[in-house]
């Protein structure tokens, strides 16, 4: 592997009635997941799913910060908001889509936004997702 820290990044348990409680080891933050109700469960928690499509939200949200901290630049995005939307397939039962709107509190150069949104999608977890997903991304400016 590449990756020299083979550390575990979670510790998940099920806990009955299609949910997992989960442990993030570095940290000790714990989330809960359940079954989303079109599929047995209760939707009283992020579903799997819902994790990996917002995932993607919140690995677009801070490489873009990242790259902004990095130049240095009026690039700030502090108060950026992301909102998601994930479409399921039937055959088989996966992610089909994952639409993301990503509003922004100010505006910025026309150079600024290719940065931003080059950053955007070429996040890790955009580039870890499998090609058949669709991604969308729209970048709303004031």
């Amino acid at each position: 592997m590449k990756n020299k820290d083979m550390g575990n990044t979670a510790e998940i348990i099920y806990t009955g009635n299609l949910r997992t409680q989960v442990k993030h080891v570095q940290s000790g933050t714990i989330i809960a997941t359940d079954a989303p109700k079109d599929n047995q469960g209760e939707g009283a928690a992020f579903s799997p799913t819902d994790l990996l499509a917002t995932s993607l939200a919140t690995c677009i949200l801070t490489t873009m910060a990242i790259v902004a901290k990095r130049d240095s630049t009026s690039r700030n995005i502090d108060g950026t908001k992301a909102e998601v939307v994930k479409l399921m397939e039937a055959n088989p039962r996966r992610v089909g889509e994952v639409h993301v709107k990503i509003t922004f509190p100010k505006s910025y150069e026309e150079k600024e936004r290719r940065i931003l949104e080059n950053a955007a999608h070429t996040c890790p977890v955009a580039k870890s997702l499998h090609p058949d997903l669709k991604q969308v991304l729209e970048f709303i400016y004031p």
